[in-house]
């Protein structure tokens, strides 16, 4: 049985999981676009020398140009306009002063309101010379992104996404994180389902058309394991090897899904010509 609610768009399915109406795709797509924009406009932004901190000021100040709201401001006490996740940084990297090296990789993390629509993404980008083997990591955790993304149509199950993801990466020689997921969204930041990156075919909720998540893989050179940061918010791998993660929102449609996030400028992944 499917529960219906009346103070929320769309309805519930069995799981929790809110199904939304085909007119709320444009809404989606309008958050996802605004924070996809502002994440290509930081490809200039990046390179040795340059810290983190001010790399937030500038999503701070293209945030407020847009006339939309940072989702990640005033976040359980958070105060930044993004995550910027340097190197062995898995997720939730607090910008700072620290200056970026030559080689450096980091993942840059934004979600944005829009119109009470969230638009949440993230990608990878590369501080000068990229390295032979974070070029590997960065290519295979955003293949593996997309080949999640390709299972996505109703009839599928989250289990399916999970299985198609983890199977590359390992197939790749790397792991999946298991800690941290993808997340549902729409009108609310994190809502059912949790999205993740590993799992066995046909097992968890089936994807029905309406329903708006998150895929958003982290994929380690070495061993899956994280640990906390006494800040309560920077995850590192444990053993400090590189991690790399791409992020799409995303709504199931009739027949597959639609991407809310996609780069405006082609600048989804990092080896693109920044000029």
């Amino acid at each position: 049985m499917e529960k219906r609610v009346d103070d929320a768009r769309g309805r519930l399915t069995k799981d929790g999981i809110r199904i939304y109406d085909s007119a709320d795709f444009a809404g989606m797509h309008a958050a996802g676009r605004v924070a996809a924009d502002i994440l290509d406009k930081m490809a200039a932004h990046v390179f040795p020398g340059q810290t983190t901190g001010e790399i937030d000021r500038i999503i701070t100040d293209l945030v407020n140009e847009a006339g939309v709201i940072s989702a990640t401001i005033g976040y359980k006490g958070y105060q930044h306009a993004s995550c910027i996740s340097v190197n062995h940084v898995v997720c939730h990297g607090i910008p700072g002063p620290k200056q970026l090296k030559d080689g450096d990789i980091l993942n840059i993390d934004v979600t944005v309101i829009v119109d009470g629509w969230f638009g949440d993404s993230s990608r990878m980008y590369v501080a000068g010379k990229l390295g032979r083997k974070a070029e590997r990591l960065i290519q295979v955790t955003h293949d593996a992104l997309m080949k999640g993304i390709e299972v996505v149509r109703p009839g599928k199950t989250f289990g399916d996404i999970g299985h198609a993801i983890q199977a590359y990466v390992e197939a790749h020689r790397m792991s999946v994180v298991r800690d941290f997921c993808g997340h549902g969204l729409g009108r609310v930041f994190h809502a059912a389902p949790n999205v993740l990156h590993y799992g066995r075919p046909g097992t968890g909720a089936v994807l029905e058309e309406g329903m708006f998540f998150t895929i958003e893989p982290m994929v380690n050179l070495g061993r899956p394991e994280t640990k906390t940061l006494a800040d309560d918010w920077t995850a590192v791998t444990r053993d400090k090897s590189l991690s790399a993660q791409f992020e799409h929102s995303i709504g199931v449609t009739k027949d597959g899904c639609e991407i809310f996030t996609l780069s405006p400028a082609g600048r989804f992944h990092p080896t693109y010509d920044a000029d």
